[in-house]
């Protein structure tokens, strides 16, 4: 038996999001400051910049699987395996994490004891996969953790043009079944607009898309119907999303926010 005191009752840590077995916590402020870093947490803390953090309650899952090195801490009966269920199982993670991007190996932790992940100044999203008719394509680096009944799988986009011309991966990472999914993500949920398509068409210019539905066809095409066409608009080649389905778009390119991110965790770090 054990008891955690001074995380979600201390008045500096407030839930922002809850759907089981995940628990969203915020940090009001960050108190964890030198004299030199002081300034920076201020003006942090005044735009939004602040740490978060997912507490996974083992005993309302069957079982966690997180992204490699997320873990900070457990208590209770927590227990942890690689997820492996043989050598073909081992071979398929290991392709798909080498074209998605992400971690070969998600360990999963099972029992009946609290988990806490690692702190993030990202925004965490929860996805409830049964809002998605079970089936959810993630944009590179966005996964964090999910129950162990979600299956992980590499969908490769509808065409090679999308991966070339588009500056993508020609996989991405997709989620199936039921369950609750935490993203990492360099915006916060109250920015993403979700757009409903049915049999039609969604065309963004940029890497703004985070997360669409499976059912959707993803390509890359220019803007016009012809290169004179999309000189003349000055878009050149968008990103479209095809047919009967959900797509999550963020309002800042998730690329160059990722690169401003890293810069002041690096500043952070000095």
């Amino acid at each position: 038996m054990y008891n955690v005191n001074n995380l979600t009752n201390n008045d500096d840590i407030a839930i922002i999001d809850q759907k089981a077995p995940f628990t969203v916590i915020e940090y009001k402020r960050d108190l964890s400051v030198t004299p030199e870093t002081a300034m920076t947490a201020y003006f942090c803390n005044e735009m939004n910049v602040r740490k978060r953090q997912v507490i996974c309650s083992l005993s309302q899952s069957n079982g966690i699987t997180c992204q490699a090195g997320s873990m900070q801490w457990s208590v209770g009966n927590v227990n942890a395996t690689t997820g492996i269920k043989g050598v073909g199982d081992l071979f398929g993670k290991a392709v798909r994490g080498k074209v998605t991007g992400e971690s070969a190996i998600k360990p999963e932790y099972t029992g009946n004891g609290t988990l806490v992940l690692e702190p993030t100044y990202k925004h965490i999203i929860l996805i409830d996969l049964n809002d998605w008719n079970g089936s959810i394509v993630l944009d590179d680096g966005l996964f964090l953790a999910c129950d162990s009944s979600v299956k992980h799988k590499a969908v490769m986009r509808s065409n090679i043009s999308s991966a070339i011309a588009g500056g993508e991966g020609l996989f991405n990472l997709s989620l199936n079944g039921t369950g609750v999914c935490c993203l990492e993500c360099d915006c916060p949920k109250e920015e993403l607009v979700e757009i409903y398509l049915e049999n039609d068409v969604l065309k963004v210019d940029g890497n703004f898309a985070i997360a669409w539905s499976s059912t959707l066809d993803f390509t890359v095409e220019r803007s016009g119907k012809s290169l004179i066409g999309s000189a003349a608009s000055g878009e050149g080649l968008v990103n479209v999303y095809r047919g009967t389905g959900k797509v999550l778009l963020a309002p800042i390119d998730r690329r160059q926010s990722a690169n401003a991110l890293g810069k002041f965790l690096s500043e952070m770090a000095k």
